[in-house]
């Protein structure tokens, strides 16, 4: 099977389907922190996250006097690349954890991006842990208005290797978080690091049957995944291990190869938000050719062609 000619079922394929063109992310910036930061559960953050709470891409809001100044901000930044008839954007907040704040800034935040003309889908990326009951009634109420997605970082099922990148939260908790926001038709993309120290493809391909398991019990569709290549950032705990020779990090055909089989273990309607990901250049400390997404992406569809494989072909088996 083939969506628009990749052998992968990406959100470019999932937003043309539902809106007849492409839509961009606008990535914004609401201001908060982490209880991985504030001295809540720690002081640092997880061992791999910079200073900007992997928000390096997105608008600051110090230097912009509303949200709707940063939406226009982002768009001027992608309007070199629409084509005629396109103008449909995510309002992505991106920066730390974004409902770890109370709910009545939570409300003025996202209210004035999704009112947005615009703006077609909210998306928001969080913490588990951070979704009490009165901002899940905050995101069931928002999503009447327009879609609104949930961005929840798992990394990895396995508790060892959570512990050792300092997430703070446990497996059980991720699932109560995920259920949760299914009950009230939300949808949800999940993050996996790649990579991750200590774990090799089997326990990799143990969370990605993990998530394919979750997602056949959906209530709703359209729920993805980000695949995320573990990146080296200078100024980070993972960075410090790494420049002591603790770290090995994957050649570009090792990951390729990985992220396929990987892909060939989820179910086909599964929405691949991302399959690598690409550090700011300035932060970048290994693996180095992360950096040119154009050649991975290359390489990853001519890898696809050589295997003849396509997302969703051991999902059977595997589940």
């Amino acid at each position: 099977m083939l969506w628009n000619e990749k052998p992968y079922h990406s959100l470019d394929f999932e937003m043309k389907k539902q809106y007849g063109q492409k839509i961009y992310k606008l990535a914004l910036d609401g201001g908060m922190t982490c209880p991985n930061r504030d001295g809540t559960l720690g002081n640092n953050g997880c061992i791999f996250c910079s200073g900007g709470g992997s928000g390096e891409f997105a608008e600051s809001i110090h230097a912009h006097s509303s949200i709707t100044d940063q939406i226009e901000a982002a768009k001027e930044k992608v309007s070199r690349k629409l084509k005629p008839g396109e103008g449909r954007f995510i309002a992505y907040f991106q920066s730390y954890t974004n409902t770890y704040a109370p709910v009545s800034y939570l409300r003025r935040l996202f209210m004035e991006a999704i009112s947005h003309p615009d703006v077609a889908i909210l998306s928001i990326a969080t913490r588990p842990d951070c979704l009490s009951p009165d901002i899940l009634m905050l995101l069931k109420e928002l999503n009447q208005q327009k879609p609104v997605w949930v961005e929840l970082g798992l990394q990895t099922i396995h508790e060892s290797t959570a512990k050792y990148i300092r997430r703070g939260y446990s497996l059980d908790v991720f699932s109560d978080g995920y259920y949760q926001l299914k009950v009230i038709g939300i949808t949800v993309i999940t993050h996996v690091i790649l990579g991750l120290p200590g774990e090799n493809k089997e326990m990799i391909f143990d969370t990605i049957r993990h998530l394919a398991r979750l997602d056949s019990h959906k209530s709703n569709g359209g729920d993805g995944i980000k695949l995320q290549l573990l990146h080296i950032l200078k100024g980070t705990d993972l960075a410090l291990e790494y420049e002591k020779g603790l770290i090995p990090v994957y050649t570009l055909e090792e990951y390729i190869d990985l992220v396929i089989d990987c892909l060939a273990l989820l179910p086909k309607d599964m929405v691949i938000h991302r399959i690598s990901g690409d550090g700011p250049k300035e932060l970048l400390l290994a693996p180095l050719w992360s950096g040119n997404k154009r050649m991975v992406l290359n390489s990853l569809a001519k890898r696809f062609k050589e295997r003849g494989t396509c997302q969703g072909d051991r999902y059977l088996e595997s589940n």
